[in-house]
Order: structure tokens, then C-alpha cells, then sequence
């Protein structure tokens, strides 16, 4: 018995020493000189798109234009629609062609009525397929 756990014993001493040689090279190794560096992270998140919640249902694409127009160029807005009853689901999407009119517009618009309902304005996340949104949401425990 004994003979066996000291013929094991040998047989992985060189494997062993074989390993940390290994690690010791991989860990003063450096890059292959043909390796670019890594790609420096992307910028901040265009904030030109607003997120417009409370609209009236009578709120077609053209009114909300209208009134998102005089604060610079409106490039595309879209309402969601239930898609059975075709009636708006009450929110939609201004986007504008720079971030500084979309922030003009959200601090102008934002809390003002729009055919008797309040609107709120926000600037909008990127979608995000497979993984959840999370939201910060302001605490309201203890104020009154």
C-alpha cells in the first residue's frame, strides 16, 4: 500500500512542477505585438430621445410634433398603439436631432397639459431584448 501512494506521489511531482513553470511564464508573458489594444468604451448615451407619458387618446403623431416642434427639429415621433383595439396606450416617443433640444423641451413640456391631461416627460432608456430595465425609483417613505 504504502509503495503505491509513494508511485503516485512521483508520478505527478513532474506534472506539478511542469504546472507552476507554466503559470510563471504565462504571468510575465506579454501580448503578441500584432494585438491591437482593447477599443476605448463607447460614450455617454444619447439623451436626444424623450420618453412622453399622459397623452390624451385623441393624441395623434402630428399634434404631438406640433407641440414638441418649437423646441428645435423633431425627427421622428411615434405613439404606441394597442394593437387590438388600435386605441393609443397613452405614452410614445419624441426624438429630436441634438441632446441639448431634447433637455429644453423636457424641462419646458414636462408637467404641462396637453388636451386636459398632464404630461410626463422623461428622457428615454435604451431597449434592452432578454435582460430587465431597472429603474431607480425616488423613495417617498417619510415625506409628506
Amino acid at each position: 500500500m504504502a509503495a503505491r501512494a509513494l508511485l503516485s506521489r512521483l508520478r505527478s511531482a513532474p506534472l506539478l512542477q511542469h504546472d507552476q513553470q507554466l503559470r510563471r511564464s504565462l504571468s510575465t508573458a506579454t501580448p503578441p505585438p500584432d494585438e491591437s489594444p482593447a477599443p476605448p468604451p463607447p460614450g455617454p448615451p444619447s439623451n436626444s430621445r424623450l420618453f412622453v407619458a399622459g397623452l390624451s387618446w385623441s393624441v395623434d403623431e402630428r399634434s404631438l410634433t406640433e407641440a414638441f416642434s418649437s423646441f428645435g427639429t423633431v425627427t421622428e415621433v411615434r405613439i404606441m398603439y394597442d394593437r387590438n383595439s388600435g386605441r393609443s396606450r397613452g405614452f410614445g416617443f419624441v426624438h429630436f436631432s441634438n441632446d441639448h433640444e431634447a433637455k429644453c423641451a423636457k424641462d419646458a413640456m414636462d408637467g404641462k397639459v396637453m388636451l386636459g391631461r398632464p404630461l410626463r416627460i422623461s428622457f428615454a432608456l435604451d431597449k434592452v431584448r432578454g435582460a430587465p430595465v431597472i429603474v431607480p425609483r425616488l423613495s417617498t417613505v417619510g415625506k409628506t
